[in-house]
């Protein structure tokens, strides 16, 4: 078992984020400064991202959540606000299927639960990267696991979700690349999740920081948006 790097400050009910594909805790520092004076935030670097070790175990969100529960285990969190962003989104919603009596409140933010929820413009480079590095095995193993993620996670069907019952935010930018005909979807078959598309790409919350905190915030405070 490995032991996963995590930012965390403030006091107070545990706020969980979980970044992206390729990144690091470090995205959500708009984030940690705007809800760490209300919550414990803790900001996980995934297995194999920034400062957390790759480790030998298999690279895929199956894993990943695991390994999540393993740090709440480590931290001896029973239940927390659990947020996700992109890749983060799919570990959380992976997560919420197998360990939903350890959250609270389930954020989700630009995810998908398959490859054919993300636009053409998207993916098709993704999957060209990937046939590529096929070439280089070696030299480029960590982008070829990266690029796989997009490709073969988080594999949900969309009815899988409906055993999803704690409150739930969906949101996503207007023109994300994940399609919003997906995030509708997604929305629609959590039971008790509500929807909200912000102005703005995939990256609403550190470029719309203000507006997508605020309707966290409310979400947080109320369980739904009225």
């Amino acid at each position: 078992m490995i032991k996963l790097y995590y930012q965390e400050k403030g006091k107070g009910e545990a706020f969980v984020l979980l970044h992206g594909n390729n990144s690091s805790s470090e995205y959500f520092k708009k984030q940690i400064e705007y809800f760490s004076s209300k919550y414990r935030v803790i900001a996980v670097d995934t297995r194999g991202h920034g400062k957390s070790p790759r480790g030998e175990k298999p690279f895929n969100m199956n894993q990943f959540s695991e390994d999540l529960n393993n740090l709440l285990n480590e931290l001896k969190l029973d239940k927390v606000i659990l947020l996700g962003f992109s890749d983060g989104a799919n570990i959380a919603m992976k997560y919420a299927l197998k360990y939903q009596e350890r959250i609270k409140k389930l954020i989700l933010v630009g995810g998908n639960i398959e490859k054919k929820g993300l636009k053409f413009n998207f993916i098709f480079p993704v999957e060209i990267g990937y046939i590529v590095s096929k070439f280089f095995p070696k030299k480029v193993k960590k982008s070829r696991e990266m690029l796989g993620l997009m490709i073969y996670d988080p594999n949900i069907k969309p009815k899988e979700l409906n055993i999803i019952k704690v409150p739930t935010l969906v949101m996503a930018g207007t023109n994300d690349i994940v399609k919003e005909s997906h995030t509708k979807i997604i929305a629609k078959n959590i039971p008790n999740s509500k929807l909200v598309i912000i102005e703005g790409n995939h990256f609403i919350l550190s470029r719309q920081s203000e507006i997508t905190n605020n309707e966290i915030e409310i979400f947080l405070k109320g369980g739904q948006h009225e």
